[in-house]
């Protein structure tokens, strides 16, 4: 397939617009943390909360719902519409963090989970084993009022009526779509199943409606977007979010952690029922598969045996029919772009986050 040469990102734009989102979060945060203090409740938590929002997340969804906004016509970036943008890294967070929980990751963006951090500094005076039990409940509680404040931001963003009643809708699907993606993903877990059918479904679910559909549909509709255009945003949306979760499969398997800014060992621990893994396990030798099932889910996994699962996976050719995947998709995504009624500064905008989401390597 052959592609015009994107535009280079205006980096800078995108800089001041996270440097908003970070503001609107940062703000809401220190109301919160004073509100917590004249009630003598703990700071802790929005200390910790704040913490994990500022350890490096591309605030890919609340940058997409600002295009979305864009590209439907707004013009600027008020207060209301970076606030609702907001509410949608806050809601992240919570999804983070319980995921991180159900996974039992040690580590999220080179930084200790927010659960082993908090067994940690909860550790003095308890069992190993107590600790990290108070250290996910704690998390999950945190998860729980990062939900919460995600519906005070939305609610307290200053939106119109009439935005309202376009976005919650739409809102309460993403919510909706994403849980039942990470259903998915947990019932799958470790069952060395080969069904690439399902593993794409929880693509689409946790990743291409989530991550790219929704935060587009939600700013497309604060400007007022007609149903036409929100067809066509998900036309573009699902094959590319698809390939962005195809990318990170590989990235989780193959990437390096001081880019990824986790083990590459997490997704082979968990057995994540992946796209990559379906592919493997379906193409491969008997005497591969023999070798390779129980390494997948084997939560004692060492680097040594995560090489020979490595080198079992690149040997069933998944890798390059992952890659393959991908390539199609994103063509896809550019086919359907071009064919949507946007402006020719919309469609490059989006041409370029479509470049760099299947490009990147962390």
């Amino acid at each position: 397939m052959t592609t015009t040469a994107p535009a280079q990102p205006d980096g800078a734009g995108l800089d001041r617009a996270r440097a908003r989102i970070d503001a609107a979060l940062d703000a809401f945060l220190t109301d919160k943390a004073s509100a917590a203090a004249g009630q003598h409740l703990p700071g802790e938590v929005t200390a910790l909360l704040a913490d994990f929002l500022a350890a490096g997340g591309k605030r890919v969804r609340p940058l997409l719902c600002l295009t979305g906004w864009q590209v439907a016509g707004g013009r600027g970036r008020p207060l209301p519409v970076v606030r609702t943008a907001a509410s949608l890294e806050m809601f992240h967070a919570f999804c983070l963090i319980h995921d991180d929980v159900m996974d039992r990751s040690d580590f999220r963006r080179g930084h200790p989970t927010l659960h082993r951090a908090l067994a940690t500094r909860h550790a003095p005076g308890r069992t190993a084993a107590t600790a990290n039990r108070l250290g996910a409940s704690a998390a999950v509680l945190i998860g729980d009022l990062a939900l919460t404040w995600s519906d005070e931001l939305l609610h307290t963003a200053g939106l119109s009526d009439r935005q309202l009643t376009r976005v919650l809708p739409l809102l309460d699907a993403m919510r909706t779509e994403v849980m039942y993606g990470q259903y998915l993903d947990v019932t799958a877990t470790s069952t060395g199943s080969v069904d690439v059918s399902r593993a794409l479904a929880i693509c689409r679910y946790k990743t291409a409606k989530y991550t790219i559909e929704r935060p587009l549909h939600i700013g497309a509709a604060l400007a007022g977007a007609e149903r036409s255009l929100l067809d066509a945003l998900s036309a573009f949306a699902i094959p590319l979010g698809e390939a962005f979760q195809l990318r990170d499969d590989l990235l989780g398997v193959f990437g390096d952690p001081s880019r990824t800014g986790k083990p590459a060992l997490d997704d082979l621990r968990e057995g994540k029922a992946t796209v990559l893994i379906a592919l493997a396990l379906r193409h491969a030798t008997r005497a591969q598969a023999d070798r390779l099932r129980p390494l997948l889910g084997h939560r004692g996994l060492t680097q040594h045996q995560a090489a020979t699962a490595r080198s079992i996976i690149a040997a069933t050719g998944a890798v390059q029919r992952v890659e393959t995947m991908i390539t199609e998709r994103y063509g896809q995504a550019l086919t359907h772009l071009r064919a949507a009624p946007l402006e020719a500064g919309s469609a490059r905008l989006l041409e370029e986050f479509a470049d760099s989401a299947v490009r990147r390597s962390a």
